[in-house]
């Protein structure tokens, strides 16, 4: 009989040591711990990686001398121009450019030097483990939007949906770049762009309009449109329950963001979402005609009857102005007024 009870103790202990486990790395419906990034300083080592489509050269060169200017040392392997196709790489070297990048302690924070198709090939590919190790900022927006959030889900390491190399050369976007990963505070806003160019001042897909009045709170999720529905489905599916939810897509006709919107209006957990924020939509509207719906009116119909705070037109997406959004970090939202406040530090001091 001591002998049966030691046992029983035994695979009590042993079974409790398997739920903990379970929970760790096993269950993705159990929430990891938050992970900060440490904060940049001028003189860090910021590697890029091309995790997606190829990027020309003059494109890896203002990235690097824009990030030089701004007082960081860059690194880059070969792979990032590899030209496989229409990808950087084949898919085994973009994800172990990737895994490198974050094992390596050199390198204090990583910017994707562009975006385009092919994140999504990668992500059973990554050290997962690895990231949590070793945290690390990892910038980028578009097809980076699956980067980012399946890291987040899976290891807890707050990611950042800002610009990409090709594209940080902007007034703007390196404000917010320096104030979100260079300048941590406890509570900031995040302003809308003063449009100063004419033409994005006259183009309805800049328009800055509330879907619906009311305010929410919430870790901020999502990214680009595609990639967030792309994911639906699939072990990386983004759960927006209690989230600010960010949205945004380029070149998608009314019809295609009516799908995609639709698309997601069947996720449970995108009705119980606490606030829905999209960015501009560029080259997304089409002129209203008997046989067509505007962009405006796809996503009044689709996203008002949700009467969840949500607004079109803050500044982020496919544009110049493209602020740095933290993915994992509680924030505050106001559709009426078109207020975004970060409500805590997104990298460690």
């Amino acid at each position: 009989m001591p002998k049966r009870r030691s046992f029983l103790k035994s695979a009590t202990v042993l079974g409790a040591a398997t739920l903990l486990h379970q929970t760790s790395w096993g269950n993705e419906s159990f929430a990891k711990a938050k992970v900060k990034p440490k904060k940049l300083s001028p003189g860090d080592t910021i590697g890029l990686v091309a995790p997606g489509f190829a990027i020309k050269l003059e494109e890896l060169y203002l990235a690097v001398d824009t990030l030089e200017k701004m007082g960081f040392k860059t690194h880059y392997t070969d792979r990032i121009m590899g030209n496989y196709g229409y990808f950087s790489n084949t898919d085994e070297e973009r994800a172990t450019d990737l895994n490198e990048m974050f094992a390596n302690p050199d390198i204090d924070a990583i910017l994707c030097a562009r975006g385009g198709y092919g994140c999504t090939r990668i992500l059973d590919m990554l050290d997962y483990e690895g990231f949590e190790k070793n945290p690390k900022a990892l910038i980028g927006f578009s097809d980076i939007t699956a980067l980012i959030n399946t890291i987040y889900k899976k290891t807890g390491l707050v990611g950042f949906h800002g610009p990409v190399g090709k594209t940080l050369n902007d007034e703007y976007s390196l404000l917010y770049f320096k104030k979100v990963l260079m300048e941590p505070q406890e509570s900031m806003p995040v302003k809308n762009a003063i449009l100063k160019d004419p033409k994005q001042y006259r183009n309805s897909e800049y328009y800055r309009y509330t879907i619906t009045p009311g305010v929410g709170q919430g870790e901020l999720v999502g990214g680009n449109l595609s990639l967030v529905v792309a994911m639906i489905g699939t072990p990386y599916e983004i759960d927006f329950t209690d989230k600010l939810v960010l949205l945004e897509d380029v070149e998608e006709a009314p019809y295609r963001i009516d799908r995609m919107l639709t698309q997601l209006l069947d996720v449970e957990s995108f009705t119980r979402a606490k606030g829905i924020i999209f960015g501009v939509c560029s080259g997304c509207d089409r002129k209203r005609t008997t046989e067509n719906f505007t962009l405006r009116e796809v996503i009044m119909d689709r996203i008002a009857p949700l009467k969840i705070p949500a607004v079109y037109g803050m500044s982020f997406g496919h544009i110049p102005q493209n602020s740095t959004l933290p993915i994992g970090i509680n924030a505050s939202f106001n559709a009426y007024k078109k207020h975004l406040r970060l409500l805590e530090a997104a990298v460690s001091q």
